[in-house]
């Protein structure tokens, strides 16, 4: 039995594989190496999985429904963790049909042909930003998901209401992970963890929209990949599971850990609010503790330190 992992080479998804390998599961990934940052990432990201005969690369695009078909006729695929999806809220305004054609048109295919081949797990990794604007401080899975602000929340929650309809129609086992600001080796160098690092350390100087005190719940890669491979593993009928840390920092914040664990002072250009930004994410984990046995380790300072140990072992390989 298969695994299939879709965007198996970005971010979560090569960390994904990367567990499944290690615990003796074959994996199949399935990523486009789309140009929305620069492939060669991607690339690197699967270089060590690509070595483990147990890990099988399928470069192509899920809303090519033959090819999904194609996948799932050839390779016996037990379970599927659909993680591909264009990111980001603001390229999102920008660009709100990619969105649409991606996170929902995508998903849907994946859904119509798992459903066809009685897959018995899928899990959906969706995104805190369905939440959206919100009077009250936590977030739980419980509380209405109807005030989204950018196409990039809209489509995540689109991308939600087909999970739940194909559930209920078909009885297809669904469970939809809540990611709260996933940060971490390999991250997206668009992410701010990531571009503020980058930028301190080549002297350059950092763009703060608003006036720093947006609040996020920063989630460490390894700590997801838990929740990820805990849901795998397990059975629910239908289930929504928020995976974060389960604390907020502040943006100013998070700069001065960045600034302290490097050694460097900051460069900072104050820019206005950006729309589609909300002011504050804050998860609430007890459902993902109740049903996953979920317990987030790594803690901001110590996942920075983290990180940047890997970001400078990245920057000796690339000089070498």
């Amino acid at each position: 039995m298969t695994i299939l992992v879709t965007g198996g080479a970005g971010f979560i998804g090569s960390h994904l594989c990367d567990r499944l390998l290690e615990m003796g599961e074959r994996v199949l990934c399935l990523d486009n190496f789309n140009d929305y940052y620069d492939p060669k990432l991607k690339e690197a990201n699967i270089r060590e999985a690509k070595e483990n005969p147990s890990f099988n690369l399928v470069r192509g695009d899920i809303l090519d429904r033959e090819l999904v078909e194609e996948i799932f006729s050839n390779y016996r695929i037990e379970k599927v963790a659909h993680l591909a999806a264009i990111a980001g809220v603001r390229p999102s305004i920008l660009s709100p049909q990619r969105y649409i054609d991606t996170d929902v048109k995508g998903t849907v295919n994946l859904l119509e042909v798992s459903r066809r081949y009685n897959i018995k797990n899928f899990i959906f990794g969706s995104s805190s930003s369905v939440y959206g604007i919100k009077e009250k401080i936590t977030f739980n899975e419980e509380n209405p998901t109807d005030r989204q602000i950018s196409p990039y929340a809209a489509a995540k929650k689109s991308a939600e209401l087909f999970c739940r309809v194909y559930h209920h129609l078909y009885e297809m086992p669904i469970t939809i992970l809540r990611f709260f600001t996933v940060y971490g080796p390999r991250q997206r160098p668009d992410m701010a963890i990531r571009k503020f690092t980058e930028l301190m350390m080549n002297g350059k100087p950092i763009q703060i929209f608003g006036d720093g005190t947006s609040k996020r719940d920063y989630t460490y890669i390894g700590d997801i990949i838990d929740g990820v491979f805990n849901a795998l593993q397990r059975k629910f009928d239908f289930e929504i599971i928020n995976l974060g840390d389960s604390k907020i920092i502040e943006l100013k914040e998070l700069v001065a850990i960045i600034s302290e664990e490097l050694g460097i002072e900051p460069k900072v250009e104050q820019l206005p609010p950006q729309p589609g930004d909300v002011p504050i994410t804050y998860a609430d984990i007890g459902k993902a503790k109740k049903l996953l046995d979920y317990k987030p380790k790594v803690y901001i300072r110590e996942g920075i330190r983290r990180f940047i140990e890997w970001e400078r072992s990245n920057l000796k390989d690339k000089q070498c």
